[in-house]
């Protein structure tokens, strides 16, 4: 391993036909290649995404912070979503499975991402992170 914060392959979690294209030590972090956030349109889209998908009224009312990290490889595909909760002071926090199910689920329903090119010019594979505060059982903010 080399970073910390890599993510392996799990056969109970991730897709057995998921391509890494430049190896599982050249997967860059998604601010190495430029620092925007790379899918068809945009933060929009996202915020979009979630404010259609995640229906706060069914949902129960718990705060805190969801952190959805995952690999866009070179031909814009995604797997390896893991998830990490804390409250919103970043304490170790555990939300309602209906709260985490749905963001993880819309998560891995968006599409569009773009390729992103190394320093070499090719396509690249990079790790990619989602951030969502939820007050109350409401999405309040989306990061990037």
């Amino acid at each position: 391993m080399r970073w910390l914060e890599d993510i392996r392959y799990n056969k109970s979690l991730d897709k057995s036909d998921f391509k890494i294209c430049n190896g599982e030590e050249n997967v860059k972090q998604y601010f190495n290649l430029g620092d925007n956030i790379e899918i068809e349109g945009d933060k929009p889209y996202i915020n979009s995404h979630f404010t259609n998908g995640f229906n706060s009224e069914k949902m129960p009312k718990e705060s805190g912070l969801i952190r959805i990290r995952f690999i866009v490889n070179c031909e814009g595909q995604t797997d390896r979503f893991r998830l990490l909760e804390s409250d919103l002071q970043y304490g170790s926090k555990k939300f309602n499975r209906k709260i985490s199910d749905t963001v993880m689920a819309l998560s891995k329903s968006l599409t569009g991402w773009k390729q992103k090119i190394n320093s070499e010019g090719n396509p690249a594979d990079y790790y990619q992170y989602l951030v969502f505060r939820i007050v109350n059982g409401e999405i309040i903010k989306i990061l990037p």
